[in-house]
């Protein structure tokens, strides 16, 4: 077990209102396959998907060329493992491989800062590649989702090249680099609290429907996108969770009704309620011209993937997602939202009362006693006290910046070992920065005590794991 203490400079400031500062953006990102063109004049099929898709043919070949040589060169140095990334001053390259030979490729501008000069001079610009908090493991989580091989079987290369069209064309504008933090790099879920009694009746609503509707092979529940239940694995839950929370629900925002978000009178004239809609299939099962086409998702199985259905059905602020092994029929719709709205009408408010309760003992939203990330390896769960909103496109945050990139700083020295570490920083701004690293899990610790020293901060630190984290075992 490591400890250290180092101190951080004092933050960078724009000298100046002409200055101009650029965030992190995405240049290009595109997938190739090196055996489909190796033939010279052939190169041009090699490339499988290129956003933007208006750059000029041969600047195409070029860029996938040059990263073709770039991974080829690596392999010389360690065969199993190739390139994941390559750090110039102007941008970032990210190498993944997620099925052998297929390829994708994301370039990322670094952050920069446009200085005016004087005599009618061009500005100077400075590239600030160390500010930038990216990590290759951030795009992993989504980019597994795609199996090339399964699709090609289904319609060859033509099939393929139009499905990743079509995901990614919407995919890409999910993705907000100037709002990446330490969250995005963990890739973690946020779990809502429930009791005892509570999750209870889920786990026994779970028992019902899978019962009752033998298609049905997973259920899982989110309530204000956060995880209740899941009968996924967790690298399954993980990506489905990112896809749901930054993509789909996004997409059915639109304002509820009014009063569907407040707690409700469970039954009337001994009729349940029932205000639940399928967020995915049909928008309205009375339509005689409604689709039931449900997307097809793939879950890890003993012998490699299980192509799926995904129903997403929603009441209130609690989603219910069940995943269907068959195509689905009018029939099958109906007879689910007859079962299934109901009685999720019903956990709706019980889970709708947890939460006023559970913000009742909070108390009125104020400034957190302790700003801290906390995000646990082995089950993903992640919580943040210093997000005051954290979407896809928005990052609102209670602390400069600087102190963000400090936290990310200390999250690239724990992932270069192994064991169980402690890192302490002072910043110039009298901030204190806690890092500590402990069976599998992480906790950030953000500290204003101008005059404290360190036995102190270590003192407040271990006051906030028994305050917040009673039940985890922290090493001291």
């Amino acid at each position: 077990r490591g400890a250290h203490t180092w101190f951080a400079g004092a933050p960078k400031m724009a000298s100046g209102m002409q200055e101009k500062q650029y965030t992190p953006s995405l240049l290009s990102f595109f997938i190739y396959n090196p055996t489909f063109g190796p033939r010279e004049g052939e190169e041009e099929k090699k490339i499988l998907f290129y956003h933007p898709s208006d750059v000029e043919k041969n600047e195409k070949i070029r860029n996938v060329g040059l990263c073709e040589a770039i991974v080829q060169f690596t392999r010389t140095f360690c065969p199993t493992k190739p390139a994941k990334s390559l750090h110039t001053q102007k941008n970032r390259q990210f190498f993944f491989e997620p099925e052998e030979n297929f390829w994708m490729v994301m370039v990322v501008r670094n952050p920069m800062i446009e200085k005016p000069n004087k005599d009618g001079k061009p500005p100077t610009v400075e590239y600030q590649e160390e500010e930038m908090l990216v990590s290759t493991e951030k795009y992993s989580h989504v980019l597994t989702m795609l199996i090339f091989l399964i699709a090609m079987q289904a319609g060859g290369v033509e099939l393929l090249m139009q499905k990743l069209e079509k995901f990614f064309y919407r995919y890409l504008q999910t993705l907000h680099l100037q709002s990446c933090d330490l969250l995005d790099v963990f890739g973690g879920i946020s779990f809502f609290p429930l009791d005892k009694m509570t999750y209870l009746k889920i786990q026994s609503f779970v028992n019902r429907v899978e019962e009752s509707l033998s298609l049905i092979k997973y259920t899982a529940f989110l309530y204000n996108d956060q995880l209740i239940w899941s009968g996924l694995e967790q690298d399954d839950m993980r990506i489905l969770y990112k896809y749901l929370t930054t993509s789909l629900f996004p997409r059915h925002s639109e304002p509820e009704l009014a009063g569907r978000d407040s707690p409700m009178r469970p039954e009337v004239a001994g009729n349940l309620l029932h205000y639940g809609r399928f967020l995915t299939g049909p928008t309205n099962l009375k339509d005689p011209e409604a689709k039931f086409r449900f997307p097809k998702i793939f879950v890890s199985a003993e012998d490699g993937y299980e192509e799926l259905h995904l129903i997403v059905y929603k009441v209130h602020s609690l989603v219910c997602f069940l995943i269907a092994s068959v195509e689905l029929t009018r029939e099958f719709c109906e007879q689910l939202d007859s079962l299934v709205g109901p009685q999720l009408t019903l956990l709706a408010s019980d889970i709708c009362e947890q939460f006023t309760i559970n913000r009742r003992i909070s108390g009125p939203e104020k400034e957190p006693q302790f700003k801290f990330i906390y995000f646990n390896h082995m089950n993903l769960a992640e919580k943040s006290t210093i997000h005051m909103r954290k979407t896809a496109s928005v990052c609102l945050t209670s602390v400069h910046p600087d102190l963000m990139k400090i936290l990310g700083d200390i999250n690239c020295d724990f992932a270069r070992v192994d064991e169980d570490e402690e890192i302490i920083v002072k910043a110039m701004t009298d901030y204190w920065v806690v890092g500590k690293k402990s069976d599998q899990r992480e906790l950030y610790v953000i500290l204003n005590q101008k005059n404290a020293n360190l036995i102190e901060v270590n003192e407040e630190v271990k006051r906030l794991c028994a305050t917040q984290f009673n039940n985890i075992f922290f090493l001291d």
